[in-house]
This record gives structure tokens, C-alpha cells and sequence, in this order.
């Protein structure tokens, strides 16, 4: 098991390279939704005010 994770001694780089990917991957999904909601908010507003 020591073997898989030291990665024929490119292990530091390998795992710091899956960590700092899932960090970006996780702040782009974060941002998407946080965008939509956003967006949904707006939409929504500009509808309510339109109809009255």
C-alpha cells in the first residue's frame, strides 16, 4: 500500500496534482451553482415586477 501512494517516488507530485484538481473542480461547481441561483433570483424578480 506504501508503494501505490509513493508512486515510484512521484507520489508528492501525483497527489498534490489529484488535490489541487478536485480543489479547482470543487470551486467551479461551487461558483456554477452559486451563479444559478443568482441568475434564477434575477429572472425571477424581473418576472414579478413585470406583471404588476
Amino acid at each position: 500500500m506504501r508503494e501505490f501512494f509513493a508512486m515510484g517516488g512521484y507520489g508528492a507530485y501525483v497527489w498534490s496534482a489529484y488535490f489541487l484538481s478536485a480543489i479547482v473542480l470543487g470551486g467551479t461547481v461551487a461558483l456554477s451553482i452559486t451563479n444559478l441561483r443568482t441568475l434564477l433570483r434575477t429572472l425571477s424578480d424581473s418576472q414579478q415586477g413585470s406583471s404588476d
